[in-house]
């Protein structure tokens, strides 16, 4: 095998990580998805990783970014508490 077909996979490869990077759910498609989740391990399965995790004692709060500002969910235990939206925060 030569390296030109090696290296045209490895480029597209790269440019469809690079472009799923730059896609982000809404507000919207995010509530939709987690609408289920009461407990951490839900949420985690339908979101996955939360971008920030903030915690207070036994008190967490999972952050998403969406493309339109940010969900964040807070936790106490296990237990995933009412959804909260807002706006991005500025940098």
């Amino acid at each position: 095998m030569t390296a030109r077909p090696l290296l045209a996979a490895l480029a597209l490869a790269a440019t469809l990580a690079l472009g799923a990077c730059f896609h982000q759910d809404s507000k919207a498609d995010i509530v939709k998805k987690a609408e289920h989740a009461t407990t951490k391990d839900e949420l985690r399965k339908a979101l996955g990783d939360p971008d920030t995790l903030n915690k207070a004692g036994p008190l967490e709060e999972w952050v998403y970014e969406a493309s339109d500002g940010v969900v964040r969910f807070p936790i106490l235990g296990e237990r995933v508490g009412p959804v909260v939206t807002g706006e991005k925060t500025k940098k």
